[in-house]
């Protein structure tokens, strides 16, 4: 007699090896759909939306292609969620710890096909992780005490990080601008207080970074254009009732005269409003929401310069920037915190008027504008530079930083290999699939620029065996740049033939770090997966 299944009709499990597989396949494919957005010559995709309006998407963030896609393997949704992380945490290395990920599981893959058991390949795994981040920490270089050489150091991170995306082309003007603004933050990460502006038109070159906050509004009809001094009252309060607005409401009225009479009263009420609101002794009034004509008119009595519709997410940063609470009710003048600046005046950007806030209260905040030919370029620039004062946020509060290209990933691998040599036992075997993994990182760099990694890579191992050395591939020039001074001498004088340091092509340590220990601890978990349950769709029962 059959067993009874335990599952509903419409639920399928896959165990063991089947399981495994398509774990590994799924995760495979997520690796290698964005494997080629990988380096400074890596491709980008364009994303088009099924929705309304089919919106167009260029980009090659890595989070940012995996965010739209809609995927059912759950071991992909496992690396999908690590590259949302990794965006979060630390802004940039998004595609590369989906890739490092994809390439563990690779490895794994072959490993458990020559019976090795997936608990086995973990523990070597954990070993091998632990293993590279002490050799990247052993090579970190802290420049936080001079502050010409962090500021070269901020420069290069930033260059690097923007040289894979679509600013690589004006990458010293938009490191610069940066570095600029990150080093107003004064070391804290919230990058709230830097605002980017996107205003298509003009080249990318043009855009500027500028010191105060830019509101995207114009100034309204008859009112004060300049105000010195300003004392500001952020809102969020309706000011659109002095007129009667009726909807699915019914009043009966006896004649026309009733209904005057209401929006007399409605008048009187947005009135003794307005009357609330200059009562804070301030001289700009800037709202969330609509101002109607009438009280906008009663403000430009009062020379005040009201500014409705501000932002929407922009309204907590401008609360925050000129150092005021967003007010809500205005029967207590004292309780309100009122923010304050030296100059509001209106400024033309391209063809538009903005509104400038200079002198605010909150020193650190700034503005970027970005210009460009299109949308699309300019939401690609917005999130390149958001990857790069992500980073630099970051580097800021630990200034430890590594060199790049392929570099930290050849150190790491050669002292993986060390540990995998010493290593009795199968466990071994995982140690050594580890630094192959690793390797396929500068690999998949050559590839995607087109030259020969196998010829490459092999060079640079070579050159890795020497003590202090730093190599790294220099897909620009399509070689491997080879230098083998020591690392101190390197660091006095940035200036030697072809080698990542004289280059300037820096990473910051935390990204790396990151990158690692996520991808590490992602593929673990898919690896201990050894069954798939899948559940029944829910059906819509007829209601008739």
């Amino acid at each position: 007699m059959a067993i009874d299944r335990i599952f509903k009709d419409e639920a399928s499990e896959e165990k063991g090896e089947r399981a495994r597989m398509a774990s590994f396949v799924g995760a495979m494919a997520i690796a290698d759909l964005v494997k080629t957005t990988l380096g400074p010559k890596g491709m980008d995709k364009i994303l088009q939306s099924t929705g309304r309006g089919r919106e167009v998407t260029v980009t090659n963030d890595g989070a940012t292609i995996l965010k739209s896609l809609h995927i059912d393997n759950p071991a992909a949704k496992v690396l999908l969620d690590i590259s949302k992380v990794q965006d979060d945490e630390v802004g940039d290395g998004t595609t590369s710890v989906v890739v490092l990920a994809g390439e563990l599981l690779r490895e794994a893959e072959k490993l458990v096909a020559t019976k090795i058991h997936p608990m086995t390949i973990i523990s070597g795994f954990r070993m091998a992780a632990e293993c590279a981040r002490n050799a990247l920490l052993e090579k970190v270089v802290d420049n936080k005490a001079d502050s010409e050489k962090f500021r070269s150091d901020l420069l290069n991170i930033a260059m690097t990080t923007l040289s894979s995306k679509i600013l690589s082309q004006d990458k010293e003007h938009f490191a610069n601008l940066a570095v600029d603004a990150v080093m107003r933050l004064k070391g804290s990460t919230n990058l709230e207080s830097i605002q980017i502006i996107k205003k298509p038109g003009g080249s990318l070159k043009d855009s500027f970074l500028d010191e105060g906050f830019i509101l995207d509004k114009k100034i309204g009809i008859g009112q004060p254009k300049r105000i010195e001094n300003a004392k500001i009252l952020v809102a969020n309060t309706a000011m659109d009732t002095d007129k009667v607005k009726i909807y699915g409401a019914r009043v009966r009225v006896d004649s026309m005269a009733r209904v005057a009479q209401i929006e007399t009263a409605e008048k009187e009420k947005m009135r003794e409003k307005v009357q609330k609101i200059i009562g804070h002794g301030i001289n700009c009034f800037v709202n969330r929401q609509l101002i109607y004509n009438f009280p906008e008119e009663l403000f430009a009595d009062a020379g005040i310069l009201a500014i409705e519709h501000a932002d929407f997410d922009g309204i907590e940063r401008l609360a925050l920037v000129t150092g005021g609470e967003i007010a809500s009710t205005f029967d207590n003048p004292e309780s309100v915190k009122l923010g304050h600046c030296d100059l509001i005046e209106e400024i033309m950007i391209g063809e538009d008027k903005l509104i400038h806030f200079s002198g605010v209260a909150m020193g650190q905040a700034c503005t970027i504008v970005l210009r460009g030919a299109s949308h699309h370029v300019l939401d690609e620039a917005e999130r390149s530079l958001h990857d790069a004062l992500c980073v630099l946020s970051q580097t800021v509060n630990d200034s430890r930083v590594l060199l790049g290209g392929g570099w930290p990933e050849m150190v790491m691998a050669k002292e993986v290999d060390a540990l995998a040599k010493k290593t009795p036992g199968k466990r071994s075997l995982a140690i050594e699939a580890f630094s192959r993994a690793l390797l396929a990182i500068p690999t998949i760099i050559a590839d995607n620029a087109g030259l020969d990694s196998a010829e490459l890579i092999s060079q640079l191992r070579a050159e890795h065996q020497k003590e202090g050395c730093t190599a790294g591939i220099d897909v620009i020039s399509g070689s491997v740049s080879i230098e083998t001074k020591s690392l101190v001498n390197l660091l006095s004088d940035y200036h030697d033939v072809g080698d990542m340091a004289e280059r300037g092509i820096c990473e910051a340590f935390k990204v790396k770090q990151a990158v690692l220990l996520s991808s590490t601890e992602a593929a673990e978990m898919i690896l201990r997966v050894d069954e798939i349950i899948t559940c029944a769709p829910r059906r819509r029962e007829d209601r008739m």
